[in-house]
């Protein structure tokens, strides 16, 4: 999850942050989809990862991370 988070865009300690937070509570099914999402190649920002996982149309999907990116960006 967090190797297909970072793919994703995500900085490492972000990834493994919200992987720890999310792995519970999605279903395999949609944490593959989640990891399946495209390399961002020069956008490595949170809210370009939140944007491609909002396109995936998985209110689960988008609630779940979107609370877990918050979290641990308060969490710093």
């Amino acid at each position: 999850m967090r190797t297909g988070l970072v793919n994703a865009g995500l900085s490492a300690p972000m990834a493994a942050c919200m992987a720890e937070r999310m792995v519970d509570r999605l279903s395999l099914i949609q944490l593959r989809r989640i990891g399946d999402l495209p390399y961002a190649r020069d956008e490595r920002s949170l809210a370009g990862f939140l944007h491609r996982v909002r396109a995936l149309r998985d209110v689960e999907i988008w609630t779940v991370s979107s609370a877990a990116a918050a979290a641990c960006a308060v969490r710093g």
